[in-house]
């Protein structure tokens, strides 16, 4: 079969860590034929289908070359068997844009993973407020004020932009109240952008845990991105440790609450982020952590991701 994948640049994989690599050397190692376009070389003219500049890659196996092109051409995204969205965050206005044309090449017989829709539907941040009882106390606002009496409800609360990844433009807020002025005015930009503030769960001093559901069903190891020295953040790009460990029962049974939720809405892959028993957060546009895992358990977290990319594919999911 013929995968193609839309990421970011080729030039911005760390092969040794990044898990949309991980998914393209178990499709070539599958016999799968690999190809990669970055959002940008999407097109779509009238009266025409949804087409891209995709780029035939043979993967090598080496550290630093890991990739020859083999073919660059101008292909339908109908004529592949699967088009898998791995584009990284922020959802800003040009993944927006991207989503539309890759419903639109589903109109035309694409099979897209996660869909278009789905990925629209549940922004990372705000899709966890549909599970409240899994929850734990949060709010979104544009208003300062509620800003300030959620803080005044619980004293120690997170801040956080709607649109951030990788830890980026989360701050901690104590009872003291410390700094909040100035944290809303940068975060809030005076009414103008959308907060995410929720109370602050000590348990994050056990990790962050990010729990991978595929085709529905958990992955059977977490990794727990545990926060060093005076950082709240567990985040593996603001310096998190990440530590493998089998999912908790507590872990079990959230991921068996949504997973099949979140598969019939066309999410072949999500990733939970939770802190103790509580989700944060719902990860759909380019969930990783599959080489951590595997590395650290010999779980073969791609493999069982093909394994349900295949399946879904036959079965037209």
């Amino acid at each position: 079969m013929q995968f193609l994948f839309v990421a970011d640049p080729l030039s911005t994989f760390n092969t040794k860590k990044d898990s949309t690599f991980a998914m393209m050397r178990e499709a070539q190692k599958r016999g799968h034929v690999v190809f990669f376009c970055e959002p940008k070389g999407i097109s779509w003219e009238v009266g025409g289908k949804v087409m891209a500049q995709v780029h035939q890659l043979r993967l090598t196996g080496e550290l630093h070359n890991w990739y020859e092109e083999v073919v660059v051409e101008q292909q339908a995204l109908a004529s592949f068997d699967a088009v898998l969205m791995r584009k990284d965050p922020p959802f800003d206005s040009e993944f927006f844009y991207a989503t539309h044309m890759l419903s639109q090449a589903e109109r035309e017989g694409a099979k897209v993973y996660n869909k278009p829709a789905a990925l629209r539907d549940h922004p990372e941040k705000m899709a966890v407020m549909e599970f409240p009882e899994v929850l734990g106390p949060t709010l979104i606002t544009r208003n300062p004020q509620d800003i300030r009496d959620f803080h005044a409800q619980h004293q120690d609360i997170i801040l956080k932009p709607l649109d951030g990844m990788g830890g980026m433009g989360i701050f901690r807020v104590g009872a003291d109240g410390m700094n909040l002025g100035s944290i809303i005015e940068t975060l809030n930009q005076q009414g103008a952008t959308s907060v995410m503030v929720q109370k602050f769960l000590p348990a994050i001093a056990e990790g962050d845990k990010r729990i991978l559901i595929i085709g529905g069903k958990p992955v059977p190891y977490c990794l727990a991105r545990i926060p060093q020295g005076n950082e709240v953040r567990g985040n593996l790009a603001a310096g998190g440790k990440g530590v493998a460990q089998a999912l908790s029962e507590s872990d079990k049974a959230i991921a068996v609450k949504l997973g099949p939720v979140l598969l019939k809405r066309g999410l072949l892959l999500v990733g939970l982020d939770v802190i103790g028993d509580k989700v944060t957060e719902i990860n759909v546009t380019s969930p990783t952590c599959f080489q951590e895992i595997q590395q650290q358990t010999g779980c073969d977290v791609p493999s069982l991701f093909v394994d349900a990319l295949e399946l879904a594919i036959q079965t037209s999911l």
